[in-house]
Parts: C-alpha cells; sequence; structure tokens
C-alpha cells in the first residue's frame, strides 16, 4: 500500500507517528476514560522503549568490531536493498561504515571492505540507502 510507505518522507512519519499517538489517546479517553488514556500512553511508551532497545543492541554490535570492516563484501552486496535505514545497515555489517562522503552532506557514502581488499560502498540520501556498489581491487 502506497500510503504506509513513509521512507521516503521522513518529516510526514514523524507527523503521522504523532498523530497515531494522539488518536490512540483520544480513543482511549472515549472507550476508557482517563485509564485508556493512560493505556494508550504506556503502548506508545513501550513502543518507544522497543525502538531504543533495538537501536542500541545494534550500537552495541559495532562497537567492537574495527570501522570499515565486513566478513565478506560480496555477501554484504547481496543483502542489501534500496530503502534500508543506516540501522539496518549497520545491522548486517555488525559494523560501522568509513565515511568517504564531505560532512554534512545530504548524500551520505559509507564504504565496508573485507579481508580480500573488496568494498561495498553505500550511499544514503535522506537517511535511506539510494544505491550501492561492489568495488573490486
Amino acid at each position: 500500500m502506497f500510503f504506509l510507505n513513509f521512507r521516503n518522507s521522513p518529516v510526514v512519519a514523524q507527523g503521522g507517528a504523532a498523530l497515531v499517538a494522539v488518536a490512540l489517546a483520544v480513543l482511549g479517553y472515549r472507550s476508557y476514560g482517563w485509564g485508556g488514556v493512560a493505556l494508550a500512553a504506556g503502548g506508545v511508551v513501550m513502543w518507544v522503549l522497543l525502538h531504543m532497545t533495538r537501536m542500541l543492541l545494534v550500537l552495541r554490535r559495532t562497537a567492537g568490531r574495527p570501522v570499515g570492516s565486513v566478513a565478506s563484501a560480496v555477501m554484504l552486496h547481496a543483502r542489501l536493498q534500496r530503502g534500508m535505514t543506516l540501522l539496518q545497515v549497520l545491522a548486517l555489517t555488525r559494523a560501522l561504515g568509513q565515511c568517504v562522503s564531505p560532512p554534512n552532506g545530504d548524500p551520505e557514502a559509507y564504504q565496508w571492505t573485507d579481508g580480500g581488499n573488496v568494498r561495498v560502498r553505500c550511499t544514503f540520501a535522506r537517511g535511506t540507502l539510494a544505491q550501492w556498489e561492489l568495488l573490486r581491487p
């Protein structure tokens, strides 16, 4: 469904999430009074905590590995999909990427290299994976 894909517009996604939270609070109040609002707020807090836990787990896994290294660049290249977020790519690589783009630029480029000096360069536009390429020596 086209209206459920908010990856191309982060502002709409954030506004949509806030709108859903307010709608849940209103629905909870109309159904169960202030107890329904508390239940809706608890659900929203649980959702935020689940996403924070996932983000911290991915960042903890990446902290122990060298920057820009990956076990197999070819396997990483095969698993990448357009529209993935940087957090999803970090979960695949389990390492932070080496930044190869100028600082504070919108198309950000990161690369990962394996033991055979094969590199994967990923370009993120507006926070999502726009393109990637496999570079062999």
